[in-house]
C-alpha cells in the first residue's frame, strides 16, 4: 500500500466498533477502512453512505448491487474491491459463474436483460470516454422507477469513489475470493 494503516489501538475509540464488526463479518479488518479512518470524519461519511446503499430495504436486489460493484471494480483496477465484492457476489448468487463471466457479460447467456442493462449503465458512468444517453435512461425506466435509478446511480458513483481510492493507494486483495487474474480484465 502507498499509505500505511495505523495500529488498531491508534484509532479513536469511536471507530473501533466498526473494525470489530468488519472482523466479525469478513473475518478480518478491511484495509481500506483503516485508511479511510486516518481521517475519522471521512471514514464516518463513507461508512454511512455505504450503509444506506447496501441496506436490506434497497429497491435494488443484493445480487444486482454486487454485480455492479464487481464490474466497476474491474474497470478501475481495484484488486481489493474485486476480491471482496466477488466473494459477496458469489455468496449472493450461490455460485462463481457470474463472477467468472462478468468481464465478458455482453457475450454471456448467464446475465438476463435487466442485468445487462444495469451493467451497460455502470460502464457508461464509469468509463470516461462514454456517456449516459437519453435512450439508455428510457430503457432503464422500463425496469426501475426514478428513485431506484437515483439509488443505482449513487451505488455506481460510490463504487467508483471506493475503487479509485483503493486503486490509487494500491490496496491489495485480502484473499476473500480466489479468482483467476484473467477474469479481472476490462
Amino acid at each position: 500500500m502507498r499509505v500505511s494503516a495505523k495500529q488498531l489501538g491508534e484509532y479513536p475509540w469511536l471507530l473501533r466498533p466498526f473494525f470489530w464488526n468488519q472482523k466479525r463479518k469478513y473475518g478480518a479488518v478491511l484495509q481500506p477502512g483503516l485508511l479511510w479512518a486516518r481521517v475519522p470524519r471521512l471514514f464516518g461519511a463513507v461508512a454511512l453512505l455505504y450503509g444506506v446503499l447496501d441496506r436490506k430495504g434497497s429497491p435494488l436486489s443484493p445480487a444486482l448491487r454486487s454485480l455492479v460493484t464487481v464490474r466497476v471494480s474491474q474497470i478501475n483496477w481495484c484488486n481489493f474491491c474485486v476480491d471482496l465484492n466477488s466473494a459477496t457476489l458469489a455468496k449472493r448468487t450461490g455460485s462463481m459463474e457470474k463472477v467468472e463471466s462478468l468481464a465478458q457479460w455482453r457475450e454471456s447467456e448467464l446475465f438476463d436483460a435487466k442485468e445487462k442493462l444495469v451493467l451497460e449503465y455502470a460502464e457508461a458512468i464509469t468509463y470516461s470516454d462514454r456517456q449516459v444517453t437519453d435512450a439508455l435512461m428510457v430503457r432503464l425506466s422500463e425496469f426501475f422507477d426514478e428513485d431506484a435509478i437515483v439509488e443505482l446511480t449513487g451505488l455506481i458513483a460510490f463504487q467508483n469513489l471506493s475503487s479509485k481510492f483503493n486503486s490509487a493507494l494500491d490496496v491489495p486483495s485480502q484473499g476473500f475470493c480466489k479468482i483467476p487474474h484473467e477474469h479481472v480484465s476490462h
